[in-house]
């Protein structure tokens, strides 16, 4: 049995360093909320605070998209390359408004606020509703060549 072959693009949004920094004020402030009940009620708000926090910032880095032979993963979202059509690189101003105003209702979209770089593929399955995927990504023309790369083998 061979091995499946390594994905030819693989990145992981991670939350900004600035974020775990918040979650540790937040800790604070939750320690100064309950700091007229003692000491102790006070490092426990820090911590509960900080955790769960913490927990949030991790949950919003967790996303994942990789190309693979013959898939786009996104997420938990397995879409087979023969569904996509074409792939449209947004910058700025351009992947804001897809993300707000001229976005479908009906669309897949992995969106993060703090990348502001995007994809937007469109979806070419009769049987899926879905009119395209909007993919937040830090380097998106990388993920389209990806895309383009992959569809060729």
């Amino acid at each position: 049995m061979t091995p499946p072959a390594p994905p030819t693009y693989d990145e992981r949004l991670t939350a900004p360093r600035t974020w775990w920094l918040i979650a540790v004020a937040v800790g604070f402030s939750m320690a100064l909320i309950v700091m007229p009940y003692g000491a102790l009620a006070a490092l426990g708000g820090f911590a509960a605070g900080t955790l769960v926090t913490c927990l949030w910032v991790s949950a919003q880095g967790s996303s994942r998209i990789r190309v693979t032979s013959g898939l786009l993963v996104a997420d938990d979202a397995r879409i087979p390359l023969g569904a996509l059509g074409e792939v449209h690189v947004l910058e700025g101003e351009e992947a804001r408004a897809w993300r707000t105003y001229k976005a479908d209702l009906r669309a897949h979209m992995m969106m993060r606020g703090f990348v502001t770089g995007a994809v937007r593929i469109e979806n070419t399955d009769p049987a899926d509703p879905t009119p395209y995927v909007y993919l937040s990504t830090r380097t998106p023309q990388a993920l389209a060549d990806a895309l383009a790369a992959a569809r060729t083998r």
